[in-house]
C-alpha cells in the first residue's frame, strides 16, 4: 500500500489542487487495450533511426510554433510540427513550449532531441544510421485532433521517404 502511495505521488507531484484531480480522472476515463507490437525487420546496427521531440522546437529559420493559440484556449495548441536535421545544434534551435524551461535545451538540444548521441550511436556502429531529419511538435494539447489528422501522417511521409526503421519518441 505505501510503495503505491509513493507511485501515485510521484506520478503527479508536478500538478496541483484542480490540475491534479482533473488529469487524474482523464487517465481513469482511458480503457487499457493492447499496444502495438513490431518487431525490427532487421538488427538495430542495419536501422535508420530518428527521433521525434514533444519540445515544440524550430529552426532559428524555421516559423515559430504559435504560442497564441494555447495562451487563448488553454485546451489547444499549434498542431504543426518542425524538421530539425541531423546536424542540428542547440544554437539552431529555439524552443516554444509554453509548459517547460527552455533554457536546458538552449544549451544542449540532446536534452530534448538527441541527435548527437545518435550521430555518436552511428559512428559507434550501434546504430544503421541516423535519419537526415527529425521532427518536433508541441506535446500539450487537450485537442489532438488536427495533430494526428494531419501532421501525423505528414510526418510519417517523410519518415517512410527517408526510408527510416526506427522512430524514438522523446517526450518532454
Amino acid at each position: 500500500m505505501q510503495e503505491t502511495q509513493q507511485v501515485e505521488s510521484y506520478r503527479y507531484r508536478f500538478l496541483k489542487g484542480m490540475a491534479r484531480r482533473l488529469i487524474k480522472t482523464w487517465i481513469s476515463l482511458e480503457k487499457p487495450r493492447e499496444i502495438a507490437w513490431t518487431p525490427l525487420a532487421k538488427p538495430l546496427n542495419q536501422c535508420s533511426v530518428a527521433l521525434i521531440s514533444s519540445a515544440a522546437m524550430a529552426l532559428v529559420t524555421d516559423k515559430p510554433f504559435d504560442q497564441e493559440i494555447e495562451r487563448e484556449n488553454p485546451w489547444f495548441s499549434d498542431p504543426s510540427f518542425r524538421v530539425i536535421p541531423r546536424n542540428a545544434r542547440a544554437a539552431d534551435i529555439r524552443v516554444y513550449h509554453l509548459h517547460i524551461n527552455p533554457e536546458f535545451i538552449q544549451r544542449d538540444i540532446n536534452c530534448a532531441l538527441p541527435v548527437q548521441r545518435l550521430v555518436e550511436l552511428e559512428a559507434g556502429g550501434y546504430i544503421g544510421r541516423a535519419a537526415p531529419s527529425h521532427y518536433s511538435f508541441m506535446g500539450y494539447t487537450c485537442q489532438p485532433e488536427h495533430l494526428l489528422k494531419e501532421s501525423v501522417p505528414a510526418i510519417i511521409g517523410k519518415l517512410r521517404e527517408e526510408a527510416v526503421d526506427v522512430v524514438v519518441l522523446v517526450p518532454v
